[in-house]
C-alpha cells in the first residue's frame, strides 16, 4: 500500500510546481480529490501520483472529497498542462464537476403491503386514504401527512437522490433512422472497421447526412460496450444534435454545457461517470466528460474557430479531442463541410459529396455592394420579402457598432478597453463586447453638451428590426439572445419567417424549408488582420450557403460584399471547397503558416505600461537568446487596452512543434520565477485563433 501522496494544489499561481506529497488517505487513488494544508491555508487538490516514500516529512490531508476524478482525466490534465503551457493545477480545474454543487436528494413514499399483498385495515380519513392511495411518490416539504402514515405501518419513506434533468427544446423536425446513401454506407463502413487511436475526417457537402454517419457509428460504439463523445462547436446546436441522438439512443445520452444549472451539470456529470449515460454531447468542454471505456469520439463542424478556449487554459478542444481518443484507444472522427487545412493535410479524409436528398447545392450570386446604399441591396431585400423562410447573417452584434456626437466628435468608449461602445437599444444600453462593461445611452454629449448624437453602422438588432417592420416575421439569434434554442425552435415551426443572426446562424441548422441565404457583409472576415481570414470567410459563406435549398423546391443564396473578386468568395460561390483548400496550403506553405508551422503567443498584461513592455521584450529576448532552429520570433508589439490592463505580445512561429512549445514554456517559466517582472500576467497560447 502506498504511503504517500503526490498531488497537484488547485492554486493559480504560475511560478508554483508541483506535485507535493503528503501522506496517504485510505484507500488512495490517482484522481481522488482532497482538501489538503498548504502554507497558511486549506486548499483542493487532486492525487496525481501514489509513491512508496517522500525526500520530505510529509503531513497528512485534511479530508477526502467527493466524488473522485477517473484516473485517465488526471492523465490527459497531465497533458494538456505541457501541450498548451499551463500549469497542472489550471488544467486539472477544467476536469472537475460543477464547483460547489452536490446530489440533491427526495423523501419517496412507498405504500406497505400486507402479505396477501392488501393494505392493513385501518380506521383512516378520507384525506389519509387519498394520500396512501396515490403513493409511490416522491414527497414535498410537507411531510407530516406521511410521517404519521409510517408511524401506523402504512407507508415507508425513504431518501433517494432525484435527478435535475436538462430542459430540452426539440428543434428540427424528428427523423426515423433513414436508409444510407451509397456514400454514406462506405464511411460508416470505414468508421466501423478503424483500428484504435485511428483518425478520420468525414468530408461531407451540407445536407450530406454526416449526422446520420455519426448516429451510425455510435451504435456500432455502444454494441462493442464501448462509450462515445460528440462536440459541437456552440451551445446552440446542442439542441437539435441531442434531439437527433436522444430519439435514437434515448436516456443514455448525457449533456454538458455551460447554460444548464451547476446542479444539472453535477447530476449529468455524475450519469457519466457511475456510466448510466453512455454519450456525452457538448460544446467543447465535454471533451471532459467523465466517461470510461471511450470508444468514438466525434467532433462536428471542426472548422470552427470556437473548439479553441479563450481563456487560461488556453486548450484546443480538437487537440484535446485527439489525445483523448489516442489515450483510450478509441476512434476519432472529426466531421465538416469546410474542414481545416490543418485537418486536410494530417487526416485521412471520407468523402459525401452529394446532399441525402440528391438537391443539388443551391446556385450562389455574387451581390456587388459598392455603389449600392444601405445595409440591403435592393435584389436582396426584394428576395426577402418574396422568400419562405430565409437565413440572413451580419457578423455584428447590437443596433449600431458606435455613437458619436456630432457637434465635437466625441465618440463613447469602454473606460477599460480601446474600443468604442455598441448600442443595444433592447436594453437601452451601451456595451463593451469585450469586458462587458454597460452605461446608458447618452442624452448628450458630455463634453460639449451637444445632444446630436449620430449612430454608426448596423447590427443583427438594428437589421431585425428594420425587416420585421416590412410586415415579415423575424426570428433573431446571436449572443444577446437568451434561450437560442426557443428561438430556433419557434422558426423551425413557423410557415414563414427570417431568421437574423451572427454566424451562429450559418452552424449545423437542418431546416428543409429555408429557400434562402444571405450574408450581409461577406468581406468583414476578409479585412481581419489574420492569416485564418481567406479560410474563415470561406468557411462562413459555404455553411451559410449550405443552409438553404435543402428542401424540393430548393434554394439560392445572396453573398453581399465589398470585394466582389476576392478568392475565398469566388470558391465558395462555386462550392469548390478541393480548389480553395489546394490554394489556401500552397500559401501557407510559401509563408510557413499552420499546418507548416506551430504558433505560439505570449501575452503580457499589466496596469503600467513600462512594465508590460519591459517584461515582453525580456520575453522576446530570452527566446531569441536560444538561437533555437526553424523559431522565428516576432515582437514584441503593443495591443490595444483590454479590461484596465496595457498589453503587449510576442509570436513565436517554429517548424517543430514541440521543440517551439518547450521553448517557450522554459522562458516563460523563467520569467514568471523573475521578482523583477511581478505584477505582470503572462499567458501562454499555442496555436492562437
Amino acid at each position: 500500500m502506498s504511503r504517500v501522496v503526490q498531488v497537484e494544489p488547485l492554486t493559480t499561481a504560475r511560478a508554483l510546481r508541483g506535485p507535493f506529497d503528503y501522506l496517504a488517505p485510505e484507500g488512495a487513488a490517482v484522481g481522488m480529490r482532497l482538501v489538503v494544508p498548504f502554507g497558511r491555508r486549506d486548499v483542493p487538490a487532486v492525487v496525481t501520483a501514489l509513491a512508496a516514500g517522500s525526500a520530505h516529512d510529509p503531513v497528512a490531508v485534511r479530508r477526502v472529497v467527493e466524488p473522485s476524478l477517473p484516473a485517465e482525466l488526471v492523465t490527459l490534465a497531465l497533458w494538456l498542462a505541457d501541450e498548451y503551457c499551463t500549469t497542472p493545477a489550471r488544467a486539472l480545474g477544467l476536469m472537475l464537476p460543477p464547483a460547489g454543487a452536490r446530489a440533491k436528494t427526495a423523501l419517496w413514499a412507498d405504500a406497505v403491503e400486507s402479505d396477501d399483498g392488501e393494505a392493513p385495515a385501518a380506521r383512516l380519513s378520507d384525506p389519509q386514504r387519498a394520500l396512501l392511495g396515490s403513493l409511490p411518490r416522491f414527497t414535498g416539504p410537507d411531510t407530516a401527512a406521511l410521517r404519521r402514515l409510517e408511524a401506523r405501518g402504512l407507508a415507508a419513506l425513504t431518501r433517494r437522490v432525484v435527478r435535475r434533468a436538462p430542459l430540452q427544446v426539440p428543434v428540427g423536425a424528428a427523423r426515423a433512422r433513414p436508409p444510407l446513401t451509397a456514400d454514406q454506407q462506405a464511411a460508416v463502413d470505414r468508421v466501423v472497421a478503424a483500428s484504435g487511436g485511428e483518425r478520420l475526417l468525414l468530408h461531407g457537402v451540407t445536407g450530406s447526412g454526416k449526422t446520420e454517419v455519426y448516429l451510425r457509428a455510435t451504435e456500432e460504439a455502444l454494441a462493442r460496450g464501448r462509450s462515445v463523445i460528440v462536440l459541437v462547436p456552440e451551445i446552440g446546436l446542442t439542441a437539435q444534435i441531442v434531439a437527433r441522438f436522444t430519439l435514437r439512443f434515448g436516456d443514455t445520452v448525457a449533456i454538458l454545457h455551460s447554460q444548464l444549472s451547476a446542479g444539472e451539470r453535477f447530476d449529468e456529470w455524475e450519469r457519466l461517470r457511475r456510466g448510466e449515460a453512455r454519450i456525452g454531447v457538448g460544446p467543447r468542454s465535454a471533451v471532459f466528460a467523465p466517461l470510461a471505456g471511450l470508444g468514438l469520439v466525434i467532433v462536428d463542424e471542426e472548422h470552427d474557430a470556437s473548439y479553441k478556449q479563450e481563456g487560461d487554459p488556453r486548450y484546443d478542444a480538437r487537440g484535446v479531442a485527439q489525445q483523448r481518443a489516442a489515450q483510450a484507444d478509441a476512434v476519432l472522427l472529426v466531421g465538416s463541410a469546410t474542414p481545416r487545412p490543418e485537418s486536410i493535410q494530417a487526416i485521412p479524409r471520407l468523402r459525401l459529396p452529394a446532399r441525402v436528398d440528391g438537391q443539388a447545392l443551391p446556385p450562389v450570386r455574387i451581390v456587388d455592394m459598392r455603389a449600392a446604399p444601405g445595409i440591403l441591396h435592393p435584389d436582396v431585400h426584394t428576395a426577402l420579402m418574396d422568400a419562405r423562410k430565409a437565413i440572413v447573417l451580419l457578423n455584428r452584434r447590437g443596433w449600431s457598432n458606435f455613437l458619436t456626437c456630432g457637434t465635437c466628435g466625441r465618440a463613447w468608449e469602454c473606460p477599460d478597453c480601446d474600443v468604442t461602445l455598441v448600442l443595444h437599444r433592447d436594453r437601452a444600453t451601451m456595451a463593451c463586447h469585450h469586458c462587458g462593461h454597460r452605461e446608458r445611452v447618452p442624452r448628450q454629449c458630455p463634453d460639449c453638451g451637444g445632444v446630436s448624437i449620430a449612430r454608426h453602422g448596423t447590427g443583427t438588432e438594428r437589421l431585425a428590426d428594420d425587416l420585421a417592420a416590412t410586415g415579415a416575421d423575424v426570428f433573431r439569434l446571436d449572443a444577446d439572445v437568451r434561450s437560442g434554442a426557443r428561438v430556433l425552435a419557434a422558426f423551425g415551426t413557423a410557415e414563414r419567417g427570417i431568421l437574423v443572426g451572427t454566424q451562429m446562424v450559418a452552424k449545423g441548422h437542418d431546416f428543409p424549408d429555408v429557400d434562402l441565404g444571405v450574408v450581409v457583409d461577406a468581406d468583414s472576415t476578409l479585412r481581419f488582420p489574420d492569416f485564418r481570414a481567406e479560410e474563415r470567410t470561406f468557411a462562413l459563406v459555404t455553411q451559410l450557403a449550405g443552409r438553404a435549398g435543402r428542401g424540393r423546391a430548393g434554394g439560392r443564396v445572396l453573398v453581399q460584399t465589398m470585394a466582389p473578386d476576392a478568392e475565398a468568395l469566388r470558391f465558395a460561390a462555386q462550392h469548390d471547397s478541393d480548389a480553395f483548400l489546394h490554394a489556401e496550403l500552397a500559401r501557407r506553405r510559401a509563408l510557413r503558416y499552420p499546418p507548416f508551422a506551430t504558433l505560439v503567443r505570449v501575452a503580457c498584461a499589466a496596469p503600467e505600461s513600462g512594465a508590460v513592455l519591459a517584461t515582453a521584450g525580456a520575453i522576446a529576448a530570452g527566446l531569441r537568446e536560444q538561437d533555437a532552429p526553424g523559431v522565428q520570433v516576432l515582437g514584441p508589439a503593443s495591443l490595444f487596452r483590454l479590461r484596465g490592463n496595457e498589453r503587449a505580445q510576442v509570436v513565436v512561429k517554429a517548424v517543430e512543434r514541440h521543440p517551439g512549445i518547450t521553448l517557450v514554456r522554459s522562458v516563460v517559466d523563467t520569467i514568471a520565477a523573475a521578482g523583477e517582472h511581478k505584477g505582470v500576467n503572462l499567458s501562454v497560447d499555442v496555436d492562437p485563433q
